[in-house]
């Protein structure tokens, strides 16, 4: 007789996101009475399609910086150079991980980060990653350039550590 053996180790695998840049395009309404301010952006979605966890109890998180300037420089008053918004990450276990941002008029603050419900069985599928309730500080005018900012989506073992 010759016993044969093999392990599985666990696994949890993120699928290539349906597009690696959002693109907002222009931000701000360029005439009317509220020119220079936060246009009405819709909300942007991002699919992270075959995704797994290969064990019972995993969970994801997601963590997001809002969009800034990238001048570093203090705005003057009633300018800012932040845009915050809401990301949710959905599609595993019981509740939708959400993060959102709350960047000062500088740009200044801590990414968000929050982490969703368990999912108790193994499990494939897709995640989606939306974005939306788009919001400059105190509705200033945003100072002109280029705004950039970055989600991060984690799929694990419970605790998930961010």
């Amino acid at each position: 007789q010759v016993l044969v053996t093999g392990s599985v180790a666990r696994l949890c695998i993120l699928g290539e996101p349906s597009r690696a840049v959002v693109d907002m395009g222009q931000m701000v309404q360029s005439s009317g009475s509220a020119a220079g301010r936060i246009a009405a952006l819709g909300p942007q979605s991002v699919t992270l399609p075959g995704s797994f966890c290969n064990f019972a109890g995993s969970m994801l998180g997601i963590t997001a910086s809002a969009l800034v300037d990238g001048s570093g420089t203090a705005p003057p008053d009633g300018f800012a150079r932040a845009v915050n918004y809401t990301a949710t990450a959905s599609g595993w276990g019981d509740s939708d991980a959400v993060a959102t941002t709350a960047a000062a008029f500088d740009g200044a603050g801590p990414d968000a980060g929050g982490t969703g419900g368990t999912q108790p069985q193994p499990k494939l599928g897709d995640v989606a990653v939306s974005l939306s309730s788009f919001a400059v500080p105190g509705n200033a005018l945003l100072v002109a350039g280029n705004y950039s900012g970055l989600i991060t989506v984690t799929l694990g073992p419970v605790p998930l550590s961010e």
